[in-house]
């Protein structure tokens, strides 16, 4: 009988059994797919010569996350590779606001829009400086993370206290208007909200539109060598290394509880695996209250506020096999590792008015992605291995273009919604739909199916909305791994902090599960925080 029983080999699941695993308990991960990775996975489906990503492809915040670097993949094989430059984001005039790797040389383009730019982007990169450290370190310790808010909120103090709350909360359509005359920085910093779900008007895309441009100003936006599967091989190999043990091909129908307590789960063939510890769930919060638990077993608050969990934007990917780089008409995309397309902020804000009304957007929202850019290994020389994806809404009253999509994503739907996102990619690179060798669609229900967490195509565990975040993600009350059920945790994205590959509500879901039981090995987590309950070491 193992000690835990994790489910879910995403990159939380796997991050959690890593753990346990190096604490010296017994771990068993079931995976309902095929393969393990949940949303890190790459193939060669699109062509045999091209290594394409299925789901994430770039992972500054996995290069800032304490949690992955005290893993220290690279003895498991795990490399990471960069393009020349990070971001960038060409208008219609032919200028490109570009993300440097480097923050002089990006604050040197900024001021080409509006002379005084560049010393405003240093401005902020300045406090990104001082602060950055305390915010992750709070942002990847579970909540409240006590001793890292007295330090943030005194360093807060330092650099302008309210004044610097209220920048962190603004739209990030307020926040350009307020720190840049030009459209160059204003644009880096609202593509980088729209990373999530979070439209130029919503409050506190400002501050995460600063933190994604940040994290890629200091880390730059990686990925492995080899392909994103490349950061599951090194969890997998690692935690093998330790005892656990990986199976494939086992989807968990049910997590058993007798007298209030996660005793094991029961999988769709019947069998019945004894957790004698703990279970821990890398999956949806709205898979697991009342899908995987019985309802039986969970207050029916719970149960109400689930009704209200929300789902960020869906999501539509074309992968492809290109037999030459994208001809930029902006020459400073071409060595850019992710390329933004939108007509500008009031463009972004266009596409994310007609995803809340319901629409298929007309012109939508590009997130382009340069992979052989940024790692030679993808595909041969002179190609380029590409992909783009956009939001869609989930339940789509209408058709913004031309095609009439219904949002039934049948293959009519698919080619037109396709075809749509090369004729925007044409806009800004003429001549890109001649170097197309071959090319894959991964429609909302397609995404689903290949990772019952990205449910209808959502990418983010749940929306980054503040009304989701924190203390009141997934529902009001919670923010952290313990669920009303005893030795259950939630160990996924629908837990703080949220998306994006970093491993935190895997390792938070780890290191709470010694705790509700024996403290005995809880030192040989080796996680960078204290025993206690949300406290930091310096």
């Amino acid at each position: 009988m193992p000690d835990a029983v994790v489910i879910g080999a995403g990159p939380n699941g796997l991050v959690a059994a890593n753990l346990l695993a190096a604490a010296g308990w017994s771990v068993e991960v079931l995976e309902a797919q095929s393969e393990p990775g949940g949303a890190v996975r790459s193939d060669r489906a699109v062509h045999p010569d091209y290594v394409s990503d299925l789901f994430s492809a770039f992972y500054p915040l996995a290069a800032a996350s304490p949690v992955l670097a005290g893993l220290d993949l690279q003895k498991d094989g795990l490399e990471w590779s960069r393009a020349p430059r990070v971001l960038a984001h060409p208008l219609p005039d032919g200028r490109c606001a570009v993300l440097e790797r480097e923050a002089r040389k990006t604050a040197k383009g900024l001021d080409a829009f509006a002379a005084g730019d560049g010393a405003s982007w240093l401005d902020l990169y300045d406090t990104w400086a001082r602060l950055g450290p305390d915010i992750l370190r709070a942002l990847f310790t579970p909540f409240p993370p006590v001793r890292a808010t007295v330090r943030l909120a005194a360093r807060l103090r330092a650099a302008g206290g309210l004044r610097l709350a209220r920048t962190m909360i603004l739209p990030v359509r307020r926040l350009g208007e307020e720190e840049f005359r030009g459209e160059g920085a204003r644009l880096l910093l609202a593509g980088n909200a729209l990373h999530a779900d979070l439209g130029p008007e919503a409050a506190g895309s400002g501050g995460f539109g600063w933190l994604m441009s940040m994290l890629g100003q200091t880390y730059g936006f990686p990925v492995p060598v080899g392909g994103a599967g490349a950061l599951t091989s090194a969890l997998v190999r690692r935690l093998e290394r330790h005892g656990g043990v990986v199976r494939c091909g086992e989807r968990v129908d049910e997590v058993v509880v007798r007298a209030g307590r996660a005793v094991g789960v029961r999988t769709a063939s019947g069998e019945s695996v004894p957790a004698s510890r703990a279970v821990l769930a890398d999956v949806s919060a709205p898979a697991l209250y009342g899908q995987l638990v019985d309802a039986r077993f969970l207050p029916g608050q719970l149960l109400r506020d689930m009704r209200r969990f929300q789902w960020d934007f869906a999501t539509f990917k074309v992968d492809w096999a290109l037999n030459g780089p994208a001809p930029w008409t902006a020459g400073e995309a071409s060595t850019a590792g992710t390329v933004h397309l939108a007509d500008g902020v009031d463009g972004l804000t266009r596409f994310a008015a007609q995803i809340a009304t319901g629409q298929v957007p007309d012109r939508p929202f590009l997130l382009f992605g340069q992979m052989t850019a940024a790692d030679a290994t993808r595909s041969p020389a002179g190609t380029e291995s590409a992909w783009a994806y956009t939001h869609v809404p989930h339940r789509i009253k209408g058709d913004a273009g031309e095609d009439g999509l219904t949002g039934r994503w049948d293959r009519g739907d698919q080619e037109a919604m396709a075809d749509r996102i090369e004729h925007e990619i044409e806009r800004w690179a003429p001549g890109f739909r001649s170097r197309v060798i071959s090319r894959r669609i991964l429609a909302p229900p397609t995404i689903e199916s290949l990772d019952a967490n990205l449910q209808g195509g959502a990418i983010n565990g749940g929306t980054a909305a503040a009304h989701q975040q924190l203390v009141f993600r997934p529902t009001p009350g919670t923010g952290r791994p313990e669920t009303p059920v005893k030795n259950l945790f939630l160990a996924s994205a629908s837990a703080h902090p949220g998306g994006g590959v970093h491993g935190a509500p895997g390792a938070n879901a780890a290191r709470a599960a010694p705790r509700a039981g024996s403290l005995r090995n809880l030192h040989a987590l080796k996680l960078p925080w204290s025993a206690r309950a949300g406290e930091t070491t310096k």
